[in-house]
């Protein structure tokens, strides 16, 4: 059909003329099986048309229509597609897709294949533009650059980011980025999909890089060249620091991981020098952290107002149900003082980017207050009145700013709660497991009053749900040394004896960078001497606030098999849902407790785990070890965990 549809555009006026008279061009239709088509061609006349001109245009516009049908939910070459949109996933490059792009096939099917939107009214169910990088281009690009050698006898990550940029990509995935970018307007994220990424046994997730790129710059070959700067500085990520431990850390060989790109046009829109979306968020369709009449089949959410880079580095976040938008998950006194304060938007003031910087290098971060300026924070914030203690949805008032979307999750503005709800639910019973979404929810509505639902990314979670069951009245206080309610993760371990903990008194927030190297080196000699621990410590974990938890990545603390959260006194318990640090706890099968100090419920029974043989004092954390192994029980279904002493 492509080659029939270049033929119309060169053949001969009078050929063109002849072939419709003779209805030429309907019978080879009719013969190759495009039934539809071929109907819609064969009572055309020539007289229909004023000029022949229109006539070949006529022709070329239903074909291409007919092929542009065709290729809805479909990866399809990169020559193959005449006008690049958001219903196909197009192919730079052959080779695997990789895990994460395999994720966004599956995606493109669904929305455009399946028409998963006529499930969901109200709102428009899409996904953005989207190219995938085979993994053959990585091999190639490996092979041509003599990478292969050169990262083996250096293990030094800046020398090895300088030497992939130095490479140079094949000259037909060069040609295909030129196109691309004369087709794409808005900022583009380029992210990894290697062959491991998200899969159902591993998921590596965050541990490779993405780059945001404002896609601005006047000069053509400026912009190709922060593009394929990106892509090559995502190749190398597979050999950073981070990365060489999470492969230690599972027993995978480095050398067998291959990357795949995804290059995606950004959701959002422009405010000034800033492009970003109205929310960004997470879903997962298994909740451990149910409250009132949730259960967990119910699944939560975790929105943010901008980027969702706020979401995955765990900031102050609003956490939901699906099932129940309008119930508030945390108390108003927490909801008001862990509010959003800050979001990530594009930077599109810089034109000259440094991707050596980081992931965020392309970013700016902002004051709430501005969101509030551009309008984009109208439906998703209310004001808190002190006078009368209460939430006001809506910024007609003076007070403080809550970003709790009451519009939006309350009074229906969008329906976002039900459209998630749907999608979790579909898309869980077509992978067969608990999965993770990720969305942006552009809010501009078009002349069919519909806000725009952007589906990015589908995560399996493995090991939900399981069947373990712990009886209450097999729990002896005298063994006891912690308990509570609020736990993830399901099954016995019985086989540790290291304990890691930061006693609460001992926390100290202006040093919590320094206590995140701390337990990076402690974590680095447990997992020499392969010993798997429980870690405690106060606060959230793999959080970038600083002032509100231990600012670690999962590579810190890989070899941890029980994470605990202690409560602060001031700061209410919150996991880093959503986060790529909360995504790798669920897929490795960590457990993961939450313990209020003053909860009657949960607790640590301090005096016996300062009982316990000292094997050193650091700074800030002990090493403690016991005789015998902790028996750790978890019962995914009830939140409840429970850690005794073997006697």
């Amino acid at each position: 059909m492509k080659e029939f549809e270049n033929y119309l555009e060169s053949v001969p006026e009078d050929s063109l003329a002849y072939h419709t008279m003779k209805n030429h061009f309907s019978l080879w239709l009719m013969a190759r099986g495009e039934v539809k088509i071929a109907r819609m061609i064969n009572p055309v006349k020539v007289a229909d048309f004023s000029n022949l001109k229109e006539l070949r245009e006529y022709l070329i516009n239903i074909i291409r229509r007919r092929r542009r049908e065709m290729n809805k939910g479909r990866v399809i070459n990169f020559e193959e597609s005449a006008v690049i949109d958001e219903t196909n996933v197009v192919s730079l490059a052959p080779g695997s897709l990789g895990g994460k792009g395999r994720g966004l096939a599956f995606i493109n099917t669904l929305i455009y294949s399946f028409e998963l939107g006529r499930l969901i009214p109200g709102i428009n169910i899409r996904t953005p533009i989207t190219a995938i990088i085979g993994t053959d281009e990585f091999d190639m690009f490996m092979e041509r650059n003599h990478l292969w050698e050169k990262i083996k006898e250096d293990k030094d990550f800046g020398l090895i980011q300088d030497l992939f940029l130095k490479g140079s990509i094949s000259y037909t995935l060069e040609k295909h980025l030129r196109v691309l970018l004369k087709l794409i307007q808005k900022p583009v994220a380029v992210r990894s999909s290697s062959l491991f990424e998200d899969s159902l046994t591993q998921p590596f997730s965050g541990i490779f890089d993405t780059y945001l790129l404002p896609n601005n710059h006047p000069e053509q070959e400026i912009r190709l060249k922060q593009l394929t700067d990106a892509i090559k500085l995502v190749f190398a990520s597979i050999y950073s620091k981070n990365a060489r431990i999470y492969f230690e850390a599972i027993n995978h060989k480095i050398e067998q991981e291959k990357m795949a790109i995804v290059i995606q046009e950004v959701a959002g829109n422009r405010y000034d020098d800033t492009f970003y979306p109205h929310i960004s968020g997470t879903a997962q369709s298994f909740n451990y952290y149910p409250v009132a009449h949730m259960k967990p089949d119910d699944g939560f959410a975790v929105i943010a107002a901008g980027l969702g880079q706020y979401v995955m580095e765990g900031e102050k976040t609003f956490r939901f149900s699906p099932a129940y938008p309008e119930l508030d998950m945390v108390p108003k006194e927490d909801l008001y003082k862990n509010s959003q304060v800050k979001f990530y938007a594009v930077n599109l003031a810089e034109k000259e980017i440094d991707l050596l910087l980081g992931e965020n290098a392309g970013l700016v971060t902002l004051d709430i207050a501005v969101a509030e300026k551009h309008g984009t924070l109208k439906h998703s914030a209310s004001v808190y009145n002190a006078d009368n203690d209460m939430i006001i949805p809506g910024l007609d008032s003076p007070g403080p700013r809550v970003v709790n979307f009451a519009d939006i999750l309350k009074y229906n503005y969008i329906p976002l709660a039900s459209a998630l709800k749907t999608i979790l639910n579909v898309v869980t019973e077509a992978c067969g497991t608990p999965v993770e979404i990720e969305f942006a929810v552009d809010m501009t509505k078009d002349e069919s009053d519909h806000a725009s639902f952007y589906l990015l990314q589908i995560k399996p979670l493995i090991g939900m749900g399981a069947g373990y069951n712990i009886d209450p009245d097999s729990i002896d206080e005298d063994d006891l040394l912690l308990l509570t309610n609020k736990s993830m993760g399901n099954g016995i371990i019985d086989y540790i004896r290291d304990i890691i903990v930061l006693e609460p008194g001992r926390f100290d927030r202006s040093g919590t960078v320094e206590m995140a190297s701390e337990i990076e080196r402690i974590n680095k000699k447990m997992l020499s001497e392969n010993r798997r621990y429980v870690l405690i410590g106060p606060g959230r974990w793999g959080t970038k606030d600083k002032f509100i938890g231990i600012p670690v990545v999962w590579p810190q603390i890989s070899n941890a098999k029980v994470i605990v959260e202690v409560s602060l006194p001031d700061f209410h318990i919150d996991a880093s849902l959503g986060s790529h640090f909360f995504h790798n706890v669920t897929s490795m099968n960590v457990g993961y407790f939450s313990v209020g100090q003053e909860s009657k419920n949960s607790g640590i029974y301090w005096e016996k785990l300062n009982d316990q043989k000292v094997v050193k004092n650091y700074k800030y954390f002990r090493h403690v070890q016991t005789e015998k192994p902790l028996l750790i029980r978890m019962d995914g279904r009830k939140g409840m965990a429970v850690i005794s002493m073997n006697k």
